[in-house]
Formats: structure tokens, C-alpha cells, sequence
């Protein structure tokens, strides 16, 4: 059996994460859906020997994180603990500290980052940004993601490129997949819908982003893992995970 290179992206689930039992529960869920694999985020305390044991009871692997930045800071080697036992390799922020959200920051910040992960690779992890739209602004004539790519140490620095959030910046995901291929190795697909002049997030598939771009992008990349994330939901966001992982699969994916 070919094994999946999908994974569930638990923020999309974080009323449904907030104690171990939810926790516990929400792991056989997604399982149920048809998933294999999880990108933990957003969840409640829970004790990384305790999350693998739920995580094994239910057939899923740990495949990526969202931790805080200032962990990898300052207890870096817990991090590389905790990411062992669970067999996963791929550490990554879910967005940039609040401090260095200027026009010097960005790139403080990737130079900082860069030196931050080194003990990450060395131990055989990844350690990932994940964009928002804000790194579209644009300060002398290049965006604030251009700066933290060229600022940045590749050998220790790489990116996990969210679709809806790019297009929502006014860019081109397709783009920024191609741009950034040597550089990736987790991705995370969410959709844009409309409704009047306001977007919406949605089911991949169900909204208006040019999946064929995208996909062969990312396979071109050579992505490892193709995270589904929706950052809110207009019904169960456990039925927003099934309709995006069926219509993935529909495209080819699997």
C-alpha cells in the first residue's frame, strides 16, 4: 500500500484539541477521515510522551509541528527530544513574532532564525516559516518574505508556503512555490472563496486557487508532505478536512 503524503493540520481542529481526552478523541476522528498523518498545532498541555501514545493508539503519525519561536530559542534541545520520539522531522513557526514585525526586523529575524535552527539540522530535523500575507508588504522595493529568503541562511532556513495566504498578499502561490523549490519541504494548501467583495477560506478545491499550478509546483519542489489547513470553517471543520482531502485525492494526490 502507497503510503499517503497528506496530512490534517490540527489548528483547523483546536476547539476539538484543548485537553488530552479531546485530544485523545480528535486523533480517531481524523484518523476515521482517512488521514495518516497530523501536523500538531494549536492544542492544549499535553506531555509529549503522552501525545505520542494517543498518536501511535490511533494510527497517525506526527509528521511537522507549529512550536513557538522562542522555544527553539531557548530549549532547543527539548524540542530535538520531543520531535525524536515522535519521528518527526519537520519543526516549523506558525508566523513572526510580534517584535520583529518591521521594516528592520524581518531581516534581524532571519538572520537570527537561521542561527536559532542550526542545532535543529544538525540533529537531522528541518525547521520551517510559515507565511501569513502581512510578508507582502512590500519596504524598498522588495516584500518582507523576499527578505527573509535572501536574508536567510538556506542551509537552516526553510519555508512552508501557505496558498491561501500568499494570494490573499496579492501574489502568486505558483510563484512562490517555484521560487522557493530548494527550500521546502512541507506545504499548506487551503483554498479562496468569495462571498461578495469578502474572501473566505475554504475547502481545497471548493474555491477559486489553480490547484493543477499548485500541485505540479510542489511536485516539481519535491514537497514531502501536503498539509490541509482551513483556518475557519462555515460548518464541522471535520467535514471541511474530509472535503479537502477527497477533492486532493480526486486531483491525483494521494
Amino acid at each position: 500500500m502507497v503510503q499517503s503524503v497528506i496530512a490534517a493540520q490540527l489548528y483547523t481542529l483546536r476547539e476539538f484539541t484543548k485537553n488530552v481526552e479531546d485530544i485523545r478523541s480528535t486523533f480517531v476522528r481524523v484518523r476515521g477521515l482517512g488521514y495518516e498523518a497530523v501536523q500538531v498545532s494549536g492544542m492544549g498541555p499535553i506531555e509529549p510522551e503522552e501525545l505520542k501514545h494517543i498518536a501511535e493508539d490511533s494510527e497517525l503519525r506526527i509528521i511537522a509541528t507549529h512550536i513557538p519561536y522562542q522555544r527553539i530559542v531557548d530549549e532547543v534541545e527539548e524540542v530535538i527530544r520531543e520531535h525524536t520520539m515522535w519521528g518527526c522531522r519537520h519543526v516549523a513557526i506558525g508566523g513572526l513574532p510580534p517584535e520583529f514585525r518591521n521594516e528592520e526586523g524581518f531581516a534581524r529575524f532571519a538572520r537570527e532564525a537561521s542561527e536559532a535552527a542550526k542545532p535543529l539540522v544538525q540533529a537531522g530535523l528541518t525547521f520551517s516559516y510559515h507565511n501569513h500575507s502581512f510578508e507582502l508588504e512590500r519596504f524598498g522595493g522588495r516584500t518582507a518574505l523576499q527578505t527573509l529568503v535572501e536574508e536567510s541562511d538556506p542551509e537552516t532556513f526553510s519555508f512552508e508556503i501557505d496558498t491561501y495566504w500568499i494570494q490573499h498578499g496579492g501574489a502568486n502561490p505558483t510563484t512562490w512555490l517555484h521560487d522557493l523549490k530548494d527550500r521546502m519541504h512541507v506545504v499548506h494548501l487551503k483554498d479562496m472563496a468569495m462571498e461578495g467583495s469578502k474572501q473566505l477560506f475554504a475547502e481545497v478545491g471548493e474555491g477559486n486557487l489553480e490547484w493543477d499550478a499548485i500541485l505540479k509546483a510542489c511536485k516539481a519542489a519535491d514537497i514531502e508532505w501536503y498539509i490541509i489547513e482551513q483556518d475557519t470553517c462555515i460548518g464541522d471543520p471535520f467535514d471541511s478536512l474530509k472535503k479537502s482531502l477527497d477533492n486532493l485525492r480526486a486531483m491525483g494526490l494521494h
